[in-house]
């Protein structure tokens, strides 16, 4: 008895002990604001399990979608504090945060498509433009697709003549702003997560978003017309605290940018199709008309909108738009 007592004794030291010695696990807060259901949310849980996998139980990944934490206005405070670890913002949260050069992607008609983006995305320019971020205490780790910008409204918008006067929610970006007042309309900057009741209720008459956003956030429900005008690009860059991520082993930092390129190359793969998935169901709901412009409206629109490009180099800079510009061969006409 009194040597089974003692096997037991060093039985459950052992035990205590090696419950002891195991670290906590590393916790990553990771809030973004869209549903879960489009390719940022969707490749934002694929990186939770990349992690969790690979990891063996050293990190645990925990995402916040929807806005449960924090609004987009908010979220990048948030992110400097360390209240949260990670986000995927969109790219236009950078330039009122004082990074501007970010607002070369808010150009209108720059992109024909998101291939087109990833000429800029995935060359030494693209890895220049995240380097920006450091000094604000934040280090930018990849780009997402979401998707090219359509448009929805209460009337249809055909011809330029049709913004006139109309109320657009639109992103906190001086170019977006500058384009919307080039169309006629009225911007009204506004977080994400307050665009549906704003719809709903006549505050906005409008907006621009991507399908997968316009389809979960349920817009098509409350605006009667959506056009397909692929007039704007929106994406996001996957950033973290710099002062975090400093902090962490070398080899938590390694295995989280591969479980990241992963998730980056399932996010891209999947935003186009997620888009168009979107579209098809809008389209079954029958709740609003959809409308694709004719090659001369989108002509006009284009021949509105890129003054805009010239407006703002001051604000972003000659040099990086013509950069931009020889990179993915943008051409005007």
């Amino acid at each position: 008895m009194k040597i089974r007592s003692i096997v037991s004794g060093m039985a459950l030291l052992c035990s205590a002990t090696f419950a002891f010695a195991q670290p906590a696990p590393i916790i990553i807060k990771f809030s973004h604001v869209t549903a879960v259901d489009t390719p940022k949310g969707a490749a934002a849980e694929y990186f939770k399990k990349l992690v969790d996998e690979r990891s063996k139980g050293r990190v645990r990944i925990e995402v916040y979608p929807n806005s449960q934490l924090y609004k987009d206005k908010e979220e990048l405070e948030a992110l400097q504090m360390g209240a949260v670890q990670m986000l995927a913002p969109s790219l236009s949260k950078f330039g009122p945060l004082g990074v501007k050069e970010f607002e070369v992607f808010e150009l209108p008609y720059l992109f024909e498509d998101t291939q087109s983006v990833h000429k800029l995305t995935r060359a030494p320019i693209g890895q220049q433009l995240l380097k920006k971020l450091e000094p604000k205490g934040i280090v930018g780790l990849a780009y997402w697709d979401n998707g090219m910008r359509q448009m929805t409204a209460n009337r249809p918008l055909h011809a330029v003549s049709d913004w006139k006067g109309q109320k657009f929610r639109i992103v906190s970006a001086k170019v977006t702003d500058a384009y919307t007042r080039a169309m006629g309309a009225m911007p009204q900057v506004m977080a994400f997560s307050e665009i549906y009741q704003a719809m709903q209720s006549g505050v906005v008459d409008g907006g621009e978003n991507a399908l997968s956003n316009i389809y979960t956030q349920k817009f098509y429900e409350v605006q009667k017309h959506l056009t397909i005008s692929n007039h704007g690009y929106l994406g996001y860059a996957v950033v973290i605290n710099k002062k975090f991520w400093d902090s962490l082993p070398p080899d938590i930092r390694t295995l989280l940018e591969g479980a990241l390129a992963d998730a980056t190359k399932y996010n891209d793969d999947i935003a186009d199709k997620d888009n168009q998935r979107a579209l098809e169901a809008i389209r079954k709901s029958g709740k609003t008309t959809i409308y694709t412009l004719t090659p001369e409206e989108k002509a006009a629109w284009k021949k509105q909108m890129l003054p805009v490009h010239q407006q703002v180099e001051s604000r972003i800079g000659k040099e990086l738009i013509q950069s931009v510009y020889k990179e993915i061969g943008f051409k005007a006409d």
